[in-house]
């Protein structure tokens, strides 16, 4: 069955507890604290399988959980840390938080494999804690909490070309003859249940992938028949074959059909609507002489208004190397970049409880040094790695939106001066 949805539970791995223990040996005086720091716990990672073409294996199984860090030991010894957890995906996988719909990832592109939770950091154990005058603490620090998210899984299939009609003109057949592609094909509505990806030769190496879209009714954008289910999958796509029934076999009117598909297009997405376009006026073989000339007469309505129009049979291949050859000079004027989806969600963010609290002080000891610590920072700091270009991003998104840098201007802060939070000290320049 092909699947192309999924809602699934993660959960990082929690980190390791601090040890607390002290040394104690015969003939050696003053051992002291030997605790050992826990271990840290495992990421949540999803990476591409070039080999999977569906969501299938999160159809049965909802809850993944990456492996939480050890404690640590005593005699200084280190805990374990929790394995990751990887999660395979086919190329196409958007990453969504479950509850707003946001964009947490897409992989597709160069996004091949990237982290969604980071494990929790192991706590210290006491041997990190003993001071001159505290030479025995008997405390030690606690690993961080795992994170845990509901996510969705889409699959948006990865086509330049989107085949799109209503049901039952001839889509697959078109998708069957100038592809390797072997869809199911009938003479009755919703053949097509899955998308069917083709490969189009062309000479000179100029082919392109053309995908099979289910057929569309009125009222798609509404969620009507699977309307949703189809209309996500032409959102990567550069360029849209329209495909209608011009002979008219079942009744309908093809400039009507035409109309109504793009009302349906600029109602689910506005941008996907101005997409290239070009009409596929199918059937041509069944058409009786003598009649109106169906083509003409959709040529008349849309080619006015810049969109082409083929006169193509699917089933004898009349005219359909002309629509070919002119759908790669479409994709030509297409910029080429792959259509990728921007991060909206960020899970980071919401393992800063708002209620935590931190302070902003100048220091009463260090010129020109601004001192920014408490709860939230700290928290902060544990679940940010600021040596990653994504983690200072959110250092530097999380500093103005807590308003932590208009604190630091009402306390007199100047440019080149000194801000110190814990271990991280950096100068702010606006």
């Amino acid at each position: 069955m092909f699947a192309d949805r999924a809602k699934i539970y993660i959960r990082s791995g929690k980190g390791g507890d601090g040890h607390v223990s002290f040394r104690r040996e015969l003939f050696v005086p003053n051992g002291g604290p030997d605790g050992g720091d826990g271990g840290k716990g495992g990421d949540v990672i999803f990476e591409v399988d070039e080999g999977l073409n569906t969501l299938s294996d999160y159809r049965h199984k909802q809850k993944y959980s990456a492996g939480d860090g050890e404690s640590g030991k005593k005699t200084r010894c280190h805990g374990a840390n929790g394995e990751d957890l990887i999660l395979k995906v086919p190329e196409g996988t958007v990453i969504k938080e479950a509850e707003s719909g946001k964009v947490i990832a897409d992989m597709s592109g160069e996004n091949r494999r990237q982290v969604i939770l980071k494990g929790g950091r192991g706590g210290l154990g006491n041997m990190n804690f003993a001071t001159a005058t505290m030479q025995a603490p008997k405390y030690a620090q606690p690993g961080q909490q795992a994170r845990e998210l509901w996510v969705r899984l889409e699959l948006k299939v990865i086509a330049d070309v989107g085949l799109v009609g209503f049901p039952n003109v001839g889509k697959s057949t078109l998708l069957a003859r100038v592809t390797n592609a072997k869809p199911k094909i009938a003479n009755y509505h919703f053949t097509t249940l899955n998308p069917n990806l083709g490969v189009v030769d062309l000479e000179g190496g100029r082919g392109f992938v053309i995908a099979d879209i289910p057929g569309l009714i009125e009222g798609a954008s509404e969620g009507i028949g699977l309307g949703h289910e189809f209309l996500r999958h032409i959102e990567r796509t550069k360029v849209l074959i329209h495909m209608v029934d011009a002979a008219s076999t079942e009744g309908r009117d093809p400039v009507d059909d035409i109309e109504k598909i793009n009302l349906e297009l600029k109602a689910y997405n506005e941008e996907i609507a101005a997409r290239p376009q070009v009409i596929a006026a199918n059937k041509i073989d069944v058409i009786y002489e003598g009649d109106e000339d169906p083509v003409q007469r959709i040529r008349d309505v849309f080619e006015p208004q810049g969109i082409k129009v083929f006169a193509v049979s699917a089933v004898s291949g009349k005219g359909i190397k002309e629509l070919l050859y002119y759908v790669r000079e479409l994709l030509d004027t297409v910029p080429d970049e792959a259509v990728v989806f921007e991060q909206e969600f960020f899970p980071e963010d919401m393992h800063i409880d708002e209620n935590l609290t931190y302070t902003v002080e100048k220091s009463a000891e260090e010129a020109n040094t601004y001192i920014v610590e408490g709860p939230k920072i700290e928290k902060m700091l544990g679940y940010t790695n600021l040596d990653s270009e994504k983690g200072f991003t959110f250092f530097q998104r999380f500093l103005k939106e807590q308003g932590i840098l208009d604190e630091l201007e009402a306390a007199g802060i100047q440019e080149g001066d000194t801000v110190r939070m814990y271990g991280l000290q950096f100068d702010y320049y606006k």
